[in-house]
């Protein structure tokens, strides 16, 4: 807990502050450039603004720009902490509006619990921005704040303490209401817990058909009757004359438990008295009122979700506010009405019931998702809702008159499709894939500080069984004083002289036709890497990361002489990953091959498509060279035209083509309108360069000038999972790269199988 503690601080804190920043959308590097960013450029877009307000969408960022505004009076899980201590939870929010919606924020925290304090702070914003998003507000000034705004603002306002939970636990609750055959206007609902949320969401089921006569509600002194003096109008709304008094009286016969109170709120006991195929959603975070398995264990029968991420079901408001707002804020909706919210929880319940596809559950590790008691909403990284939430969103506003313009839907749903590309997604896939089947990685510089805190992150992230080779002491001693926990490593000393006699031994086999001796064998055995290889080739370990402290041929030449190449590979090559905002791009050769021949070029060619196609990606690969099919002859050019011949020879199904120069590869229109034969019909993802210059200038220059993100090297074609480090990588590199190996280590387990 403390590491998981230091590593929050950490991530906060070290290089720059926060977890946001403002970022110019404009060049702004000449002086013409600054003149039409400012002064007088600018004036002319103000002039049309003021002849036209609606203007303000086509000329500003308002349009995709939402304020989180929060007072800090009720923050999830820590309570009253105010504005300043609420800032980290707000800039939260806005990494999640960004990162699942492409919607940009600026948090905003009042100094003020007064309600009309922070309204009057909202009317005066909303020339700013595109819609309002109300934090961690506490209630009942959190109703009266919405409800204010709602009627004097012309943007959305959505509060999504109260309404997040309502929308997505909606629609678990409409496909729970499907599995089990139970009608919605029949069941009785119990609710543990009144605050915002609670209300909120019991208001929704209200609105998707369960009868208010039907819900119980209780708070800190038991079940809201009609009888007690002094309930606010919110709680009033949901107060009963059934003779309930306890929340256990309340649950005895319910058909449904909604839970978003506190842990252990609710017993096996209460819950074995609940009606037939009860649904028990209980979402106290960070630990929920009755844990899932308590629950099966008494009622096999029920259906259960959570707030947690470890559990099926996992009630996550991040299903919704995003894509809420991403609808309302493209139709230029006035508010988020109740058919919005309605329309974004009959998206995810209708989602959750069609296929899953291929791409989704490999994500999750290849875990099998199917319309069930157990996958009653999609999983929070499925990236097909937004193309479902937004939409519906947006076709309701339009549909109630909220919306300022009308767009065509299908059209719509091409335009979210191309927004957010795969970017993040794929780091974000491989570490989901790697906690369902953690495999040994060994790291041979056991003893290096970076390999140590990698360490303490591997097992944080579960993401691996890491394996360190150095002096077992050592390596605690230095942890210690890193202040990381590697609890749960294996140590492995190399210098154990069993373990390196055999490995030797080994070693000698495979060796002994080609100059080495057993003496010599023994001598390799005490360096770290050719050790670390033998444990991988030997089944001790399932595959190997080196190079944090090493170049990279004393890596390569111990796993070409341990491990080998593939069966049917020739020579092993080197690719990187390039991660940019909107795309990821594979670079390869990046550090292996100096000047491959045309059958070199093809086989590194075919193990990129083969490796890119592993992770999910379909490949499209361009040959690159200074020619743009036989422009420019030359020796050159004309190695990469047989390589393109070669490879589409040996693999007729790969859309694949070249030679070809680096523009005409990336720009679809110019390439289809000049090389309309040409069959690379689309952009492409894996870059083959025809040299090692070329390609390691290439992804050095993308990664240190533009931008982007390099994951790699990533070594390809050899027989067992190795994977190389660049010299000085830091913990989160190593962790990235980590995950990629475990991934192929899963890979070569299941060809083997």
């Amino acid at each position: 807990m403390s590491d998981r503690r230091q590593d929050a601080l950490d991530y906060h804190s070290q290089g720059r502050r926060g977890k946001i920043a403002v970022v110019p959308t404009k060049p702004a590097s000449t002086q013409r450039d600054l003149s039409l960013a400012y002064s007088p450029g600018v004036a002319e877009p103000c002039r049309e603004i003021a002849a036209n307000p609606e203007e303000v969408f086509r000329y500003t960022a308002r349009g995709n720009l939402v304020a989180v505004v929060s007072n800090g009076t009720a923050v999830l899980g820590l309570g009253d902490i105010g504005p300043l201590a609420a800032k980290p939870v707000m800039e939260g929010k806005a990494v999640l509006f960004k990162r699942f919606a492409d919607i940009d924020v600026f948090d905003l925290e009042v100094a003020s619990k007064n309600a009309d304090d922070v309204i009057r702070f909202c009317e005066l914003l909303e020339p700013t921005v595109g819609g309002i998003n109300l934090e961690d507000i506490g209630a009942p000034e959190c109703f009266y704040i919405e409800e204010t705004l709602k009627e004097r603002l012309d943007i959305p306002v959505f509060h999504d303490d109260q309404h997040g939970t309502a929308v997505i636990s909606g629609a678990a609750l409409l496909n729970a209401m499907e599995i089990s055959g139970k009608k919605i206007d029949e069941i009785t609902v119990v609710f543990s817990g009144a605050g915002a949320a609670a209300i909120a969401t019991a208001e929704h089921y209200v609105s998707l058909g369960v009868r208010r006569e039907n819900i119980s509600m209780t708070d800190s002194k038991g079940v809201i009757r009609a009888d007690r003096g002094n309930l606010d109008r919110y709680k009033g709304r949901f107060a009963t004359t059934r003779d309930l008094h306890t929340l256990e009286e309340a649950l005895r016969g319910a058909d449904m438990f909604v839970g978003l109170s506190i842990a252990g709120a609710v017993t096996k006991e209460m819950v074995a008295g609940m009606a037939d195929h009860p649904i028990v959603f209980a979402l106290a975070n960070p630990d929920p009122e009755i844990l899932p398995e308590d629950v099966l264990a008494v009622r096999p029968d029920a259906m259960v979700a959570t707030g947690r991420t470890d559990y099926p079901n996992q009630i996550n408001n991040v299903l919704g506010f995003p894509f809420i707002f991403r609808g309302a804020l493209d139709v230029r909706a006035r508010a988020i009405n109740d058919e919005m919210k309605m329309a974004a929880t009959r998206a995810l319940a209708e989602l959750a019931r069609r296929d899953v596809p291929e791409s989704v559950e490999k994500a999750y590790g290849g875990e099998r998702f199917r319309f069930g008691p157990e996958y009653l909403i999609p999983k929070p990284f499925d990236p097909r809702i937004m193309l479902w939430v937004a939409p519906a969103v947006a076709q309701a506003a339009m549909e109630t008159g909220v919306a300022r313009v009308q767009i065509d839907l299908d059209q719509y749903r091409a335009e979210l499709d191309a927004r957010l590309g795969r970017g993040r997604e794929v780091m974000r896939d491989l570490m989901r894939r790697a906690r369902k089947d953690p495999r040994r990685i060994v790291y041979p510089e056991g003893e290096n500080d970076a390999i140590i805190r990698a360490c303490a992150l591997v097992l944080a992230e579960e993401v691996a069984r890491p394996i360190l080779l150095g002096r077992p002491d050592v390596i605690r001693r230095r942890a210690a004083e890193l202040g990381v926990s590697i609890e749960g490593a294996e140590l492995v000393d190399q210098w154990s002289e069993e373990a390196r006699e055999r490995y030797a031994r080994d070693f000698f086999q495979r060796r002994q036709r080609k100059g080495v001796t057993m003496v010599q064998a023994r001598a390799r055995m005490h360096e770290p890497v050719f050790f670390g290889c033998m444990m991988v080739l030997a089944g001790d370990a399932d595959g190997l990361l080196a190079g944090e402290d090493l170049y990279y041929p004393e890596t390569i030449r111990p796993a070409l002489e341990t491990i080998g190449t593939a069966p049917g590979v020739r020579r092993v090559a080197g690719l990187y990953m390039m991660v940019l905002q909107q795309e990821v791009v594979f670079f390869a050769d990046t550090t292996v091959n100096p000047d491959p021949d045309a059958a070199t070029l093809a086989d590194i060619a075919l193990l990129s498509a083969d490796f890119v196609r592993r992770l999910g990606i379909e490949p499209r690969v361009a040959m690159l060279s200074y020619s743009s099919f036989g422009s420019a002859r030359g020796p050159a050019s004309d190695k990469v035209a047989r390589a393109t011949a070669i490879v589409k020879e040996r693999a007729p199904g790969l859309e694949v083509d070249g030679e070809m120069q680096a523009d005409t590869a990336l720009l679809d229109d110019f390439r289809m309108e000049n090389y309309p034969f040409t069959s690379l019909r689309n952009r492409p993802n894996v870059l083959v360069f025809p040299n090692l210059d070329a390609a390691n200038i290439a992804y050095k220059l993308m990664w240190r000038m533009g931008g982007a993100e390099a994951f790699g090297p990533i070594l390809l074609g050899m027989a067992h999972p190795i994977h190389v480090l660049q010299r000085g990588s830091e913990a989160a590199d190593v962790l990235n790269l980590t995950a990629l190996a475990v991934v192929d280590a899963q890979e070569h387990a299941g060809r083997r199988g």
